[in-house]
């Protein structure tokens, strides 16, 4: 018998309670901010998302900060709450592939990553300090 016959792919709200782990870990001083910050799981980002952000490949795309990072907030800002969006098969897609990391490691990663940008971190920054990936 197949060791997978029983089983299936972890879904949206398995995805979303691996996040919230990895939110409820954070050290105290990121915990009040990233309370403030909603959790959105799809399976893929929109297309529209793909189309703006020119990714030909949902695959690519495992997370999204969607709003003003705390370092450019001015009370003049809408007042729409900023959003982290995990996509679902993306990440699937990257645990299957790299093969050396646990799916709540991976998630927690893209979670933080995402979360960084919430904070004002740049994509760079967050490479200069983050070897994750290498």
């Amino acid at each position: 018998m197949d060791a997978w016959q029983d089983r299936s792919a972890p879904s949206l709200d398995e995805i979303a309670h691996l996040a919230e782990a990895a939110r409820a870990a954070l050290p105290p001083a990121f915990a009040g901010p990233a309370a403030a910050v909603v959790l959105r799981v799809e399976d893929f980002a929109p297309e529209a998302l793909l189309v703006e952000l020119e990714i030909d490949d949902p695959f690519e795309l495992t997370g999204l900060y969607d709003g003003i990072p705390m370092t450019e907030k001015s009370v003049m800002d809408p007042g729409g709450p900023d959003v982290i969006w995990l996509f679902r098969r993306a990440i699937l897609d990257e645990w299957v592939a790299r093969g050396d990391v646990a799916l709540d490691a991976l998630v927690a990663h893209v979670f933080v990553h995402e979360l960084a940008h919430h904070f004002g971190w740049s994509d760079g920054d967050i490479a200069s300090i983050d070897r994750w990936w290498e």
